[in-house]
């Protein structure tokens, strides 16, 4: 993201997931715990219609994004209940009661962890407030969104920008020379120094001992990796409220992105028209083009279209 707004420059990084078209062990992996879930199929390790609409299934059930794409959340789900399923063994008759998943009648409240999940109802209120169809923000947040918003720590995933720390200290009034010289990889006039994943939080700590509001401005946050600079262009209080916010679900992450996509009336209107070439160069850069993310998000366009109104769900 440029400091004055003018696009973001954002390649997201997502994690393997399973989808309609792929074959072998790990679908058929797939296939065998979605039937002992209660979603019967047919064992073939073909990922087609039938697997894809088990799959969209189950997430409802679990009160996960319906996207019918197998990735990390859904896995952890499935884990979940099967978990769930081992607890629940009747000694006497030697079956496995199905316990009710999130969302159904009689669940005993989840752990706070899982409030913390993006559900379908969460994509639902976010087309809602931007007039576009459910299917249209599916669509980006399969493509633009990062998979996961928290690191396995249970912290905000982000990514500290050294380059970025430098102007903000400069719009703080702080001079970042002496900062360049002695910390390279927190302070720089470019890009670089990354660490990945939990590490970065490594040097965003350090780096708020030079200056807590730089740094934390220097940030990208959560599972749509908005800068933290963005707080008062955004209305959080200020940027320590905004960093507060993406602490507490990925719903917060997504908030932060519906007020990201209202204040840009070019994103805004692309996504209402379905203009993704457009939407993908606003909001990725130019790197879109190579990165397919055009094209990426008019196939998971078409995709989660057809899919919500296979499941009688508005599309």
């Amino acid at each position: 993201m440029s400091d004055s707004n003018d696009e973001v420059d954002f390649l997201p990084q997502q994690d393997r997931i399973l989808r309609q078209g792929d074959t072998g062990d790990e679908v058929l992996e797939l296939q065998r715990r979605l039937s002992a879930a209660g979603f019967p199929l047919t064992l073939d390790g073909q990922f087609g219609p039938a697997t894809e609409r088990a799959l969209r299934s189950f997430q409802n059930r679990a009160g996960l994004v319906m996207d019918g794409l197998a990735g990390p959340k859904t896995d952890h789900m499935l884990r979940q209940l099967e978990t769930a399923q081992g607890r629940h063994l009747s000694p006497a008759a030697g079956e496995t009661h199905h316990p009710p998943l999130a969302g159904d009648e009689g669940n005993s409240e989840p752990p706070a962890s899982e409030h913390r999940l993006l559900g379908q109802q969460d994509l639902v209120w976010a087309a809602g407030e931007l007039k576009v169809p459910v299917a249209a923000i599916m669509a980006v947040n399969e493509v633009e969104s990062r998979g996961s918003g928290f690191f396995s720590n249970g912290r905000p995933a982000i990514l500290f920008e050294r380059h970025i720390m430098a102007r903000r200290l400069r719009q703080h009034g702080v001079d970042p020379a002496p900062h360049i010289a002695s910390e390279p990889d927190l302070v720089n006039t470019s890009a670089g120094g990354y660490r990945g994943g939990i590490r970065e939080y490594e040097r965003l700590e350090r780096a708020q001992r030079i200056h807590q509001d730089s740094a934390l401005e220097s940030a990208s946050w959560g599972l749509f990796q908005i800068m933290g600079f963005h707080w008062q262009h955004l209305d959080y209080d200020s940027v320590r409220h905004y960093a507060e916010c993406m602490h507490r679900s990925e719903g917060e992450h997504l908030a932060a992105f519906v007020r990201f996509i209202q204040k840009d009336s070019v994103l805004l209107s692309s996504l209402r028209h379905q203009q993704w070439a457009r939407f993908a160069r606003r909001y990725n850069g130019p790197a879109y083009a190579r990165n397919r993310y055009d094209v990426k998000m008019a196939q998971a366009f078409e995709n989660h279209s057809r899919g919500l109104r296979e499941s009688d769900l508005l599309a």
